[in-house]
Formats: structure tokens, sequence, C-alpha cells
């Protein structure tokens, strides 16, 4: 008589969520820098995002203890009924030396073409390295699927911490993952499964109840 297959792990959905607008996007890059919050704009599209979670069963809600970030899991948690919990693993990239320069004055430096074109051998001055900024990501993805296997989770964070989590889910290299778009707000959904993740959506501004699958289809795709 054949054996049964093993069951496989159930699947945890993660909806990465950036943080929204700030008086300094586009032209500052922030960094870990303390006291920065969200503009205007920017809590209408917290607002706007913690909208698209309703009727979504989130298990649990976790941010980036910077300011955005939190201001921004503030609506989502309510939404949701989940206490936001900060996560220090989902804080933004350790930019070092070039905290709180201008991108435009950064866009002129030999170094910014690696940024660019070779993330993955390059170390911010003083800062963190991208092949760290990944490896924290990955390892809290993982840590979410064994505490909340079968759930769906909400992990607000950093355009950069984001694009790195997706890149390492599709496969991509490192190298590549400048040209993954991640816009504020928006929402990025990956499904960790026993066979190995699946990203069903990337920068989305979709009501999450139609990127969701339901627990069963979702567990299928991962077990693939």
């Amino acid at each position: 008589m054949p054996r049964a297959r093993p069951k496989a792990d159930p699947t945890t959905t993660i909806c990465y969520v950036r943080h929204g607008s700030t008086p300094t996007t586009g032209k500052i890059l922030p960094g870990r820098a303390r006291g920065l919050h969200l503009s205007d704009g920017g809590r209408n599209e917290a607002e706007d995002t913690a909208g698209r979670f309703a009727g979504v069963p989130v298990a649990a809600l976790y941010c980036s203890p910077l300011e955005r970030a939190r201001e921004t899991a503030a609506p989502i948690a309510k939404v949701t009924g989940r206490r936001a919990v900060v996560d220090r693993a989902l804080t933004e990239c350790d930019f070092g030396e070039w905290t709180g320069a201008e991108l435009s004055r950064l866009a002129k430096l030999e170094e910014w073409g690696a940024v660019q074109r070779y993330p993955s051998g390059f170390r911010f001055p003083g800062g963190e390295s991208f092949v760290e900024l990944q490896g924290r990501l990955v390892e809290r993805a993982a840590r979410y699927r064994a505490k909340h296997p079968g759930e769906i989770v909400v992990a607000v964070s950093h355009a950069d911490c984001i694009k790195a989590a997706v890149a390492s889910a599709l496969g991509v290299p490192l190298d590549l993952f400048q040209r993954i778009m991640v816009g504020t707000c928006s929402t990025t959904v990956v499904a960790y499964g026993s066979g190995g993740p699946t990203v069903l959506a990337v920068n989305s501004y979709a009501p999450l109840a139609r990127l969701i699958p339901k627990p069963a289809a979702a567990t299928a795709e991962g077990g693939r």
C-alpha cells in the first residue's frame, strides 16, 4: 500500500506595506534618523491603505520602529483590530554617513553607481550592507512563518527592505533588486509555503481581499 504524502506545512502570507509619504520623500535619504513624520498626504495614504485591509483576517501586525512606519501602521491597527508590534528587523537600512543627505548630491557620487548596479558589493560608509539588509528580512519572514502558520501577517517597513525581501522570494539576484518598484503605502504580498515563497502582488494599491487566496488555496500554491 503506497504511503500517504506528508502534509504540507500551512502557508503564511505576509503583506509588506511601505510607509506613507513624508515631507522629504524623494529628496532626502532619511535612513534611521528620528523625528521624521508623515506629511498630510502621507497620513491620507495610510488611511487609504488601512481601508484595503477591511475584511482581511489579519493575525498580526508588525512595524518598523521609525515614526513614519508606526504612523502608517496605526490606522491599519484600527481596521484590523490588531495592535502594532514594533519589530526592529523591519527598520530602514542603516545608511551610515549618508543619513540625511540630499539624493541629488548623492547621485553625483561615484559610489552611487554601485548602489544602483552592484548593490550586493556595497556597504554604506559607517552603515549597513544590502546583503545584511536582505539577510535580516529573510530571517524575519522565516520567523513570522514559524510563529503564524497558515495566517496573514502585515509588516510595515521601508522601500529597500521590501525590495530586498521580494528579490529573495523571486530568486532574483540582489544586484537586480533596484528594478523592483515599491511606492509609498503600496502593499506587496508574499505567501511563504513549504515549497518556497510565492509572490502574489508587488507595489499594489488594490483591495487586499482580491490578492490573498483562501487559506487552502494558499497552502496548495505554496506546496507546489
